[in-house]
């Protein structure tokens, strides 16, 4: 039996966004009598254990911690420091781990979150093989900029590879525009198909009531977590242009939940703005069941798990082309050449976002063969099970 070492920032169960969910969608899908999986990752929860084996990763957790923490109390001393000495603690912690368990190989998720560790530890342990994956979501600029102060060793995440494994055709370029010239895998992360969402009549009724969608309401979702990047408050504007039966859902949580609830307010919508905050997957998953449109109008993007689910809900997409968005977000008249997958509209755009809305409520008919052809695309192409089994052959077998 082989044994991968896997960095990641964070995981399961307080922390879960796209890399999280592609972990362990993956390494649930590989036998552990093929690969054993172990990882790194920050605990901020004193709650927590340590070390726990979730899944099939025997997951090591370190950094300061307190109990039960909010997301004001990251932001805090000692919490706010952990994300910086993680670049050297947990490479500390790999060396030791290595010397116990004898690694085949390391996989870095994210070159931005924990490429620095992941390079000092290939830097002394060549032999070793070091796969990057690239799920990163916000602007390189600002990726590069928050990196300067460890600009060398961020360099050799990529250098120091040997094979890097990108989710989108827009991270491959960065990917050799940062230096590598190894191989490079485009594997896409993958969305929950219906059948793990499927819902009865009454369930659907149930949910209705849950999240007070009342007879005649329009549901406008958005899933992600609540900052810049994810333009929340262009949907809440493009919400104020908009007929009142149409509602806004707003899952996720994060730092800008205050300010988003402020602009709706002095918008004089906060009564159709509803904030779930963070939930788990299968809240997230009912969410989209009982919603009729899905929007995220992204000012940058890897690729973004949220928008393959939504597909896999067959619910109509507005979205930008921004990042790796363009790799399967098809507008009919931005790409005449592809099938269309969503309704495009420039970022930072609230009036195209209303105008897109009622375009899908006036079109019913388009809508549906938009949907069909978002849902062929996502169950052929974004299928976990496809995308560990390419995960496996094309980068953990090379790596080991």
């Amino acid at each position: 039996m082989k044994k991968i070492l896997i960095f990641s920032l964070t995981y399961y169960p307080n922390s879960v966004g796209g890399a999280e969910v592609a972990i362990k969608e993956i390494t649930d899908r590989i036998s552990p009598d093929d690969i054993e999986f172990h990882m790194v990752c920050l605990r901020f929860d004193s709650t927590l254990p340590k070390v726990e084996k979730i899944g099939n990763v025997i997951v090591h957790r370190i950094g300061f911690s307190t109990q039960s923490p909010t997301a004001e109390d990251l932001k805090k001393f000692p919490l706010h420091l952990n994300k910086f000495i993680f670049q050297f603690s947990a490479a500390f912690m790999a060396i030791r781990l290595h010397r116990k368990y004898h690694y085949d190989g390391i996989w870095a998720m994210m070159a931005h979150a924990v490429g620095v560790p992941a390079a000092i530890f290939k830097i002394l342990n060549p032999k070793v093989g070091y796969a990057l994956t690239l799920q990163e979501g916000d602007p390189i600029p600002y990726i590069e900029k928050t990196v300067r102060p460890l600009w060398p060793l961020f360099t050799r995440a990529f250098t120091r590879a040997d094979v890097v494994q990108v989710i989108s055709s827009f991270l491959g370029n960065w990917a050799r525009a940062r230096g590598f010239k190894g191989p490079l895998e485009l594997i896409p992360n993958g969305a929950s198909l219906p059948a793990q969402e499927s819902y009865s009549d009454s369930e659907i009724r149930a949910l209705k009531e849950k999240y007070g969608k009342k007879e005649g309401d329009i549901f406008i979702v958005t899933v992600s977590r609540l900052v810049e990047k994810n333009a929340v408050d262009d949907i809440i504007r493009a919400l104020s242009r908009l007929p009142q039966d149409i509602k806004l859902l707003v899952v996720g949580g994060g730092p800008d939940e205050e300010m988003l609830k402020n602009l709706a307010r002095e918008l004089k919508i906060e009564t159709r703005v509803r904030f779930t905050g963070q939930v788990d997957r299968k809240q997230t998953a009912e969410c989209r069941a009982i919603s009729d449109i899905f929007a995220r109008p992204s000012r940058s993007e890897g690729m973004g798990n949220s928008f393959a689910s939504a597909m896999a809900s067959r619910i109509p997409i507005i979205a930008t082309q921004e990042g790796g968005l363009i790799d399967f977000i098809f507008d009919a008249k931005r790409n005449p050449d592809k099938e269309t997958t969503a309704w495009v509209v420039d970022k930072d755009s609230p009036e195209k976002i209303a105008e897109a809305v009622k375009d899908i409520l006036a079109h019913p008919e388009q809508v549906k063969k938009v949907v069909a052809t978002a849902y062929k695309l996502v169950s052929e192409n974004y299928n976990w099970d496809f995308i560990a089994r390419d995960m496996k052959g094309k980068v953990f077998d090379r790596i080991i």
